[in-house]
């Protein structure tokens, strides 16, 4: 079942939760779905159904997955979809795996028992929570550039979204991708009922449609019609490339996550059945990373599998595994760990979801530890299986890729220094917490650089004037400039010293009481941060 396809009410009741909807169809996708239409604005999450323990038939475990090219590592660990006594599965552990390919709603299937095993982002499980009686024992891996915002020509920074419209499929990785970009922008988030509710100015404001083809086919029809209620939307490839063509140069793509590592999928097993079959989901977990290794060590070898299950032409199999990272077993335990050095960690995506989506939508959140079985990792750890595997994740460079002139996000932050001076108060809890901010937009994104722009305020110009004119105020400008640099300065030097960033990732400018907020003198006493991304 294609979420493109279907236009009825179904859309915001079921289609709305599915893991991933299909991302390339078989034949490719000539244009955007003429007949979308905004759904209904969900100011809760939806009820699963209630949990009950998934019970294997024939020695087989039945696992639904959607058409994405991250799970290539498990189908052809498989050997394709079907049950067979030639998969790894079979002949290492003694089960057989049916894989179906569906585009439905799976959450609830796999809580009730319907299903045994499936896939999701790590989003997804901050957002249903308890309710959720999911185990998670591995990461398969990132989308490295399917989810992307559109945006009309003139928007160049997620901060210009500012007070403006977005469409977006609720509930879904491109979501949670969205909030994520805001929040680090330093805004928030506001629900719109429909498209006649006034925006908040204040805010960044969504709409919501049933899947990220009628996202962006709704933005790209308003934004030809001139009607201009929408600044953008939130889809995932092919509808961005789609909508980018189909916008006669009106629209643009701002970011998609190629190089921006906060969308990771994780292999999800039922609660009750993990519990009861620990070897089962231990060969599940070997399967995974054994398919990884095998498509990430000849990607040529195995396309005609992947496509085959797909129902790809090998060509367009190609080109999707290009927009996934498969893990391996070091970065899969080093992505539970939080030591990951070049993309988002588990418990830094699931962290960031509940903040991004707020406690309107989770208003009792649960620690994201409760979905975690790390068992089968570590056993495969201690036995030496996968031993010559190192961490390679890298960022994706094209032809002529280089970082953007305009970074993607500015976000102010307020250090505590000494008066007068560039020490920093290391004792003050938020100035440590604020250093993290800053190493965690590196770390979650490889290839990208910030750069730091520091600021003092301009409280003591009148002042200046009144003692010594002009030519006070000029000298006294020169000192705050050299003092905003230096303190500048020592935020990179804290980032390089106390957490090993690269020092070619940092560059420092100092601007003095040149560009103050406003009147508030601790809000202009600050450094801004700049965060260009590889794009």
């Amino acid at each position: 079942m294609s979420h493109a396809r279907i236009t009825t009410a179904l859309f915001a009741l079921c289609l709305i939760l599915s893991p991933r909807a299909a991302q390339v169809y078989a034949g490719g996708v000539t244009g955007l779905a003429a007949d979308a239409e905004l759904v209904e604005t969900l100011m809760e999450v939806p009820r699963l159904k209630g949990a009950a323990a998934y019970e294997m038939k024939d020695n087989t475990l039945e696992m639904e997955l959607s058409q994405y090219a991250g799970y290539s590592g498990l189908i052809v660990a498989n050997g394709g979809l079907a049950p067979s006594e030639d998969s790894f599965f079979f002949k290492k552990h003694g089960f057989k795996l049916k894989i179906t390919i569906s585009e439905s709603e799976s959450w609830s299937p796999l809580n009730s028992g319907r299903i045994g095993a499936s896939a999701t982002t790590a989003d997804v499980l901050a957002v249903y929570g308890k309710q959720f009686q999911v185990v998670v024992p591995a990461q398969i891996g990132f989308s490295r550039g399917a989810d992307g915002v559109l945006v009309a020509s003139g928007i160049k920074r997620i901060n210009d979204l500012k007070g403006k419209v977005l469409a977006v499929p609720q509930f879904t990785e491109a979501d949670f991708f969205i909030r994520y970009l805001i929040q680090e922008a330093g805004m928030e988030a506001n629900m719109l009922p429909d498209l006649k509710a006034t925006p908040d100015r204040t805010k960044v404001n969504f709409v919501y449609t049933g899947d990220a083809e009628g996202a962006a086919a709704i933005f790209i029809r308003d934004l030809k019609a001139g009607r201009n209620r929408l600044a953008g939307a939130v889809s995932w490839a092919p509808f961005t490339t789609d909508a980018v063509q189909a916008s006669e140069g009106k629209a643009h793509l701002l970011v998609t996550n190629r190089n921006l590592l906060v969308v990771a999928d994780l292999l999800v097993v039922n609660r009750g059945f993990a519990t009861a079959n620990p070897k089962v989901v231990a060969g599940l977990v070997e399967g995974l990373l054994e398919g990884n290794r095998m498509v990430r060590d000849n990607p040529e070898a195995h396309l005609d599998t992947i496509a085959r299950a797909f129902k790809w032409e090998r060509a367009a199999a190609k080109s999707e595994l290009a927009k996934v990272h498969l893990s391996n077993l070091p970065e899969n335990l080093s992505f539970f760990s939080g030591a990951i050095d070049a993309a988002g960690s588990y418990n830094g995506i699931y962290q960031s979801a509940v903040y991004a989506y707020g406690s309107t939508l989770i208003p009792n959140p649960v620690d994201g530890d409760r979905f975690l079985d790390l068992t089968h990792l570590k056993a495969l750890e201690a036995a030496g299986t996968f031993k010559n595997q190192q961490i390679a994740i890298a960022p994706i460079r094209t032809a002529g890729a280089v970082v953007e002139g305009n970074p993607l996000l500015s976000k102010d932050i307020r250090f505590l220094f000494e008066p007068n001076s560039s020490n920093l108060n290391l004792n003050n809890p938020d100035n440590l917490k604020n250093l993290e901010v800053i190493r965690n937009l590196l770390q979650v994104s490889p290839g990208s650089t910030v750069l730091l722009r520091g600021h003092v305020d301009d409280a003591m110009i009148p002042q200046f004037r009144k003692q010594g004119g002009e030519q006070l105020v000029r000298t006294q400008a020169l000192r705050a400039m050299e003092l905003s640099r230096q303190r500048a300065i020592e935020i990179r030097n804290l980032l390089v010293n106390r957490y090993k960033v690269e020092p070619g990732r940092i560059d420092t400018v100092g601007r003095g009481w040149e560009e103050p907020l406003g009147t508030d003198s601790e809000q202009n006493r600050r450094v801004e941060v700049q965060w260009f991304t590889l794009e």
